[in-house]
Formats: structure tokens, sequence, C-alpha cells
């Protein structure tokens, strides 16, 4: 059995194979030889910080004959800046310092394989979903891309984009201007491209082809009067993207399924008796069970309805199927819901970033035994 750090993945994992391995893993999950249980959380106060709430996230996924859960611990704020703008933020412990873990186990024996640092291979297995979409909707001479957003899921998007289309320009906004200057630097040297800063979102828009928001924000960041035709677009989270927006785009697909539907079907907003309360799309959770007083409850984000609008469309399995169409023409204003299936991205690259470690000789080898017992539940 191997724990495996974020220096290791780094050493081993590439975009490219990493867009390969979710290619691989959706099209099982259409043949139904893969699997995932859509991400789901619970929420308690925190004691210590008293503006948070302690949040624990796990989803899962099997592929291969690998079983991953990836599991994130955090106390999460809801900072409001000086636009009104509320984000979310969060730390483990203390500021700047996560915890968040991806375990592997055998399908076929049962046993533990490995625990991984998961910072990694979730910024480039998010980034390796949005190429995928890049790939299947954007139209095949895109070769410019206007980015919202400069953190680490911006600089991953870019490297999947650059692995799917022939990108030569980026035009980057982001509120802080050290932030997307920084960027545009990195980008330039890191892909060889021309990458300009921009001082105003609606720049980023003009006189490109793929269209992309990258941010924590809890309000929308596509506009729908800023498009233009022939583009693709695509973000990370629901809030970036509001009515308006969708309706300017004549393709609309998700990557998969963002929560669990009974959960958001039959209990949509309930208090039970027994001391259970389930809130469907609250702040970025698909599914949270919430624990806390009503005073202390009064610290979680509303309602995400932006999340009701894009469940509704086809996904990326009902395209490569053939049972929907994806761009039909040049024209056409294409849009991809980059999120949904994260179980399974996580047992397809992590499973991916085990064999690699095994062929190297890399990663700290702990004893399975000290994770099997001989009691049984």
């Amino acid at each position: 059995m191997l724990f495996i750090h974020n220096d290791v993945v780094a050493n081993v994992l590439n975009m490219k194979d990493a867009i390969s391995c979710l290619e691989e893993a959706f099209h099982q999950l259409v043949k139904g030889t893969a699997t995932h249980r859509p991400r789901c959380d619970l929420y308690a106060p925190s004691h210590e910080n008293k503006e948070g709430y302690y949040r624990w996230g796990t989803m899962e996924g099997y592929n291969n004959g690998i079983f991953a859960i990836r599991m994130k611990s955090d106390v999460v704020t809801w900072p409001t800046d000086e636009s009104g703008n509320r984000t979310e933020e969060k730390y483990c412990r203390e500021e700047g310092t996560y915890c968040g873990l991806v375990f592997l186990f055998s399908a076929d024996t049962g046993e533990p394989l490995a625990i991984i640092n998961d910072g990694i291979i979730q910024h480039v297995r998010v980034g390796a979903g949005a190429g995928l979409g890049a790939k299947l909707l954007s139209r095949e001479d895109s070769e410019t891309v206007g980015m919202l957003g400069s953190g680490g899921m911006a600089r991953t998007f870019l490297s999947a984009f650059c692995c799917v289309r022939n990108i030569r320009k980026v035009k980057v906004y982001s509120p802080t201007k050290v932030n997307r200057e920084a960027y545009a630097e990195e980008m330039r040297l890191k892909h060889n491209l021309e990458v300009v800063a921009v001082d105003d979102p609606e720049l980023v828009y003009e006189n490109v082809d793929i269209v992309s928001s990258c941010t924590d924000t809890m309000k929308p960041t596509i506009r729908g009067d800023w498009l233009r035709p022939g583009q693709h677009v695509t973000i990370v989270n629901a809030f970036e993207i509001a009515q308006d927006g969708l309706n300017a785009c004549h393709v609309k697909i998700r990557q998969g399924i963002q929560g669990l539907k009974i959960l958001e079907d039959a209990f949509e907003n309930v208090d039970g008796s027994d001391g259970i309360t389930v809130r469907a799309s609250h702040g970025h959770s698909p599914v949270a069970f919430i624990a806390g007083t009503s005073e202390e409850r009064k610290r979680l984000p509303n309602r995400n309805s932006s999340r009701d609008i894009v469940n509704v469309f086809p996904s990326y399995g009902d395209v490569i199927s053939g049972r929907v169409r994806g761009r039909q023409n040049a024209e056409q204003i294409t849009f991809y819901q980059n999120s949904g299936m994260q179980g399974l991205q996580f047992s397809a690259v992590g499973g991916h970033v085990l064999k690699l470690c095994l062929e190297k000789g890399l990663g700290r080898k702990i004893p399975a035994e000290w994770f099997l017992q001989d009691i049984r539940d």
C-alpha cells in the first residue's frame, strides 16, 4: 500500500493522460461498466470560527477494478467583498492549509491500495473535464481563450484547452490586478502563448473562441449579452451562469449528475423529527446534511437555484452515445457545465497515478495490515 504526496502526483501526472483517463471512464459509464455516487456534504457549526461551518465532503467512484473515495475536511466561510459579491473560503486547522485525501481500494479483493493527497489530482481532473467538454463542443478551429479567474483551476483549464485545441492567444480577467498579471506571465512562459491581462471582464469575450469562468464567486460571471456566435462556454460551478447566459446558448450539456436526485426530490426542505436536516443545492453543495441551531445556520449561504437549471440538460454521455447532438454548425454557442461524476474521475485519475507510482517505485510504502482487522462488523 502506498501513501502518495502531492509532489509525487505532480511528477507523474500530466494533463494529456488525465483527459484520456476521463474519456475512457465516461465511455465506461455509458456502457455500464463504471459507476459513481455524487458528492454529498455534511455541515456542523464551528465553535472556534463564529462565522464558519465545518464541512465534510465525500464522493465515490469505480472503474477498471479500482474504487475511490475522495474526502475533504474544511472549515468554510462565505465573506462578502467590497462589491457585495459573496465568495467561499476554506481552510483546515489554519488559513492556507487544507485536508483532502483520495483512498483507493481494490474492487477484486477489497484491500486498501493507496492514500493520495488530493490537491494536484483535484485541479488536474477538473481541468481535464473542461478539456473533454471543449473537445466535444468547441469548434475544431478554436485558437483563442477568454478566461475569467486566475487561480488554480484557471491554470489547469488552460492546460486542458491546449491539449485538445491549437490555442494561440488568451485574455484573462480577475478583479485583482496583480493576480491576473501573474497568471498572464506564468501561462505565457508555460505554454508559449500570447496571454494578455485585461482590466474589464467584457474584454474577455471579444474575439475569442472559448470563454471559461473559473471562480469562487456565488453570483453569475457569464453574461448572455456579451457572448458571440460560435463561442464555447464552460464554467466550474453553477453560480457562474444565470438564465440570460443560458438563453444565449444553443447547445447546453452537463458533464454528469451533480447531486443525489432522490434527496433533491424527497427531502427538498426537510427538518425531520429525528433531528436530521437535509438541504438540496446549498451553496456549493449539491446535497447538504446540516447541524446547528437556527442562529448558527444563518452563517450558511442561501440555496443555489442555478443548479436546478443545469441539472435538466442532456449529459456528456447522451452526446457520445448519440442520444442527443452536440454542436451542429460553426455559429452555435455551446455550453458545458463542467461538474458531476467527480467520484468516477478520482477513481480513473487516481488509479492511473497509482499505476505509474508502482511502475516507477514512487510513493511511501505503508503496511496494508495497519488497515485490516480480525473483528467483523
